[in-house]
């Protein structure tokens, strides 16, 4: 069979077969066949070669904490601590001796971070936090998935590797990995007093403006999988549950039409705690002396989920959800088909 020689030293566009094979393939009795054959076994043995030289995503193995500025450092104390019954198991301090920030433990994977303000009138929310296996295979990650990520990843002040990426919305979100040789791990077992209103924190509360950029990133990029939609008046979606990929800790997007102003966010930017009796918690409430400064009713009502569930508000104002994590009647809530606002 002759072969132009034009053929002979140029490369197909079919995974790099020689042209000059091409061609005799292609002069042979039902050679377009076989080679249409080839190129469909071909493309996906390529396709799965390219995807296996990519980054996976490490698990993400749950909520870890919300930093939040707060005007009066001993008054945020005191509600956290004196009215809420958790214990602060270390601080860190400015060069100057000026407290940098403090952390209030609610178990040995999950914390609030208060950090005094920078300037007043903010919105109260510093930051959220997630944690993973493997800081540092998760910055690769988001790296080729096109997020702005730092060129290392370094070890923050209390021992744990950690970075910063921002979400859609601008909030900060930080990766941490607690390691066996930083301060979380020193304390495991630590500072967890039986006055602690709950021993988890379910979720946290955070204002999204585009649902569908908010679970592009959270869910399509990090893993986050959807999991309740609720409407305060079931013309128009107000929250999204979705929860981390690796963990039933998950993330409330509370949507809104109107980005409030920045010192009316905190009860949109909030921090959920499971009780598992409500009555309980608030009659233990109640009866603590540090009940006496809290101006607040303590309401037991039934939300739109239908937990049970009473709020609290920190000096700054920022929400602290108490919540069954059960239903009033154990059966599951249906979602809202509602279109959400924007």
């Amino acid at each position: 069979m002759h072969v132009d020689e034009r053929d002979a030293g140029r490369v197909s566009a079919f995974g790099g077969l020689p042209q000059a094979a091409e061609s005799i393939i292609l002069k042979t009795p039902g050679g377009e066949r076989v080679l249409k054959k080839s190129i469909g076994l071909l493309v996906p043995l390529l396709v799965a070669a390219c995807a296996a030289q990519q980054p996976k995503r490490p698990p993400i193995t749950g909520v870890a904490h919300i930093s939040l500025y707060v005007h009066n450092i001993e008054q945020s104390r005191h509600f956290y601590k004196d009215l809420l019954g958790y214990e602060e198991p270390f601080q860190l301090d400015k060069p100057d001796g000026g407290l940098s920030l403090t952390f209030i433990k609610i178990n040995d994977r999950q914390y609030i971070e208060l950090v005094p303000e920078t300037k007043e009138g903010t919105d109260r929310l510093n930051h959220i936090s997630v944690e993973t296996t493997d800081a540092d295979a998760m910055r690769r990650y988001l790296g080729s998935r096109g997020i702005k990520v730092p060129d290392t990843t370094p070890t923050g002040r209390i021992g744990n590797a950690n970075f910063n990426v921002r979400d859609p919305d601008g909030h900060t979100l930080e990766i941490v990995q607690y390691l066996p040789t930083g301060w979380s791990a020193r304390e495991k077992g630590k500072y967890l007093g039986p006055n602690r209103i709950s021993d988890r924190m379910a979720h946290l509360g955070i204002l999204v403006g585009s649902l569908g950029d908010a679970l592009q990133f959270y869910g399509g990029v990090l893993g986050f999988r959807e999991t309740w939609r609720g409407s305060k008046d079931g013309k128009i979606l107000s929250w999204v549950n979705a929860a981390a990929p690796e963990s039933q800790d998950y993330l409330e997007f509370m949507l809104y039409q109107e980005l409030p102003a920045a010192d009316q966010r905190g009860t949109q930017h909030h921090i959920c705690l499971f009780v598992p009796d409500i009555a309980k918690a608030v009659a233990s409430l109640e009866a603590r002396p540090a009940r006496k400064d809290y101006k607040g009713t303590l309401e037991i009502k039934t939300g739109i989920n239908r937990k049970r569930q009473c709020n609290l508000y920190d000096p700054d104002g920022t929400r602290v959800e108490l919540m069954e994590p059960a239903t009033i009647d154990g059966k599951p809530t249906p979602p809202s088909n509602a279109p959400p606002p924007r």
